[in-house]
C-alpha cells in the first residue's frame, strides 16, 4: 500500500512538471532565438545616451516591420566589405563614405556609414530609413535595410554598378557613353521618380536635394533618384513649408528656399530644371566653371535661347542625334523649370506631360534665377555677388566643383 501510494506521488509529480518543463525549456529557447535574431541588429547597451531613446524607438518599429526590412548585424557589414576596405570604397558624400559589399547569398549592396563627424546626424538617417522604406518606384533606389549598433549607423542599399549620373555626364572620356536615346530615358525616368514622390507615393515628399551624384544608374542606365536624408513629408493640403535650417547643395537649390527657407514641390522643379541643363549639355551648373560672362549654367542658356541658339548649349556628342525642334524643346522646358519665380514653374506632373507629348503646347519662359550673376574683374580678382539669408545655411559643394 506504502509502495502503491509513493508511486502515485512520483506520477503525479512527474505528471505537473513534465509539462512545465517543457513549457520553461520551450519558453528558454523562445528567448535565446529572439536574443540571436536582434543580436548586432540593436545592442540598445550600446547606443549614444544623447540619441538612445530616439534610437531604441526606431529599432522596435523597424523589428515590426523586419519581413520588409533587413536588420542587419554589424558583423554582416563589415563581412560584406571586408571591413570596410579602401578597395570596396565607392565614394563619399555629406552623410558618409559608400562602399560596395556582397552578402553570404552572393548578393551585391552598397553600404552608406554615417560618418561620426556627419551634419546630417541621426535625425537624417531616422529620416531616411523611416521614409525610404515605404517607397517603391522603378526609379527610386530601393533601401533594403540598416544597421544600428553602438556608434555605427549603416544604410544598406541595392547595388547599382553604373555609379551616378555625374560620373558619365562631366567627364569628356564617359560622356560618349550615354548617348541622346539614353539622355532621354534617363530625363524621363528621374521625371517619372519625382512626380511619384509628389503626387502618386502614399506620402507627398519634397525631396530638397536633387543633384546628378544623387542619381544611380542600374546596369541597363535606368536612373534611380537616391539620398532621401534631406527629404520632407508634405501632407496632401500642404503647399508649401519653410525651415530656418537651410541645407542643400549650391548650384541646385531654387531662389526662394535658399534666401528664405521656403520649400516645395516647386523646390524640387527648379533642381531638376537645373538637372535637365547638366544632361544637356555636359556641363556643371556652378562651380569653378565659367561660360562667357556668367558665373553659372542658366544665365549661360538664357543668353543662348534669347538668342536663338541653343544648339551651341548641346553637349557635342549629341548635337548630330537631336533634332533642332527637339533641343529647342527640351532647353525650354529646363527653362520653365528654373524660373525664378515659383509659380512660374511647371509642376511634375506638367513637365511629364511636355516631356512625353509633342502636342503639349510650350509657353515661353521667363529669365531664370541667378541668370544675373555675372564675373567682374576686381584688381585681377573675382567678385561675385549672391542671395543673403538670416536662415542657418548649410550648402554642400561636392568635389571637383560639384
Amino acid at each position: 500500500s506504502l509502495g502503491r501510494s509513493s508511486r502515485k506521488r512520483a506520477l503525479l509529480i512527474i505528471a505537473v512538471v513534465a509539462p512545465l518543463s517543457s513549457i520553461l525549456l520551450c519558453f528558454i529557447c523562445s528567448v535565446v532565438w529572439m536574443r540571436r535574431r536582434r543580436k548586432g541588429k540593436a545592442n540598445l547597451n550600446n547606443q549614444a545616451a544623447t540619441n538612445r531613446p530616439e534610437e531604441d524607438a526606431l529599432v522596435w518599429r523597424l523589428e515590426e516591420k523586419s519581413s520588409e526590412f533587413t536588420l542587419f548585424d554589424f558583423s554582416e557589414i563589415l563581412h560584406a566589405t571586408h571591413n570596410f576596405s579602401k578597395e570596396n570604397l565607392l565614394g563619399r558624400g555629406g552623410f558618409g563614405p559608400v562602399y560596395k559589399g556582397q552578402l553570404p547569398d552572393e548578393m551585391e549592396i552598397a553600404v552608406k556609414r554615417l560618418a561620426s563627424h556627419s551634419g546630417q546626424g541621426f535625425t537624417e538617417f531616422k529620416n531616411e530609413v523611416e521614409l525610404i522604406a515605404k517607397l517603391q518606384h522603378n526609379n527610386l533606389v530601393k533601401l533594403l535595410g540598416c544597421c544600428i549598433q553602438g556608434e555605427e549607423k549603416v544604410l544598406v542599399y541595392e547595388y547599382l554598378p553604373n555609379k551616378s549620373l555625374d560620373f558619365f555626364i562631366f567627364d569628356a572620356n564617359r560622356t560618349t557613353l550615354v548617348d541622346w536615346k539614353k539622355r532621354r530615358e534617363i530625363i524621363e525616368g528621374i521625371a517619372q521618380g519625382l512626380l511619384y514622390l509628389h503626387k502618386h507615393s502614399r506620402l507627398r515628399i519634397i525631396h530638397r536635394d536633387l543633384k546628378a551624384s544623387n542619381i544611380l544608374l542600374d546596369q541597363d542606365m535606368n536612373p534611380k533618384i537616391s539620398d532621401f536624408g534631406l527629404a520632407k513629408i508634405f501632407s496632401s493640403n500642404d503647399i508649401e513649408g519653410s525651415t530656418k535650417r537651410v541645407v542643400g547643395t549650391y548650384g541646385y537649390m531654387a531662389p526662394e528656399y535658399a534666401s528664405e527657407g521656403i520649400y516645395s514641390i516647386k523646390s524640387d522643379v527648379f533642381s531638376f530644371g537645373v538637372l535637365l541643363l547638366e544632361i544637356l549639355s555636359g556641363k556643371r551648373n556652378s562651380g569653378f566653371h565659367q561660360y562667357g560672362d556668367f558665373l553659372n549654367l542658366l544665365g549661360y542658356s538664357w543668353q543662348l535661347w534669347e538668342g536663338g541658339g541653343w544648339l551651341e548649349l548641346l553637349e557635342v556628342s549629341i548635337v548630330k542625334e537631336i533634332h533642332t525642334t527637339e533641343a529647342r524643346r527640351y532647353v525650354n522646358i529646363a527653362l520653365m523649370c528654373v524660373q525664378e519665380s515659383a509659380d512660374d514653374r511647371p509642376t511634375m506632373s506638367e513637365v511629364v506631360a511636355m516631356l512625353t507629348s509633342e502636342s503639349v503646347i510650350l509657353p515661353e519662359p521667363n529669365h531664370p534665377a541667378y541668370f544675373n550673376l555675372r564675373v567682374s574683374k576686381v584688381h585681377e580678382s573675382t567678385s561675385v555677388v549672391v542671395p543673403c539669408s538670416n536662415n542657418d545655411v548649410t550648402i554642400t559643394e561636392e568635389p571637383d566643383g560639384r
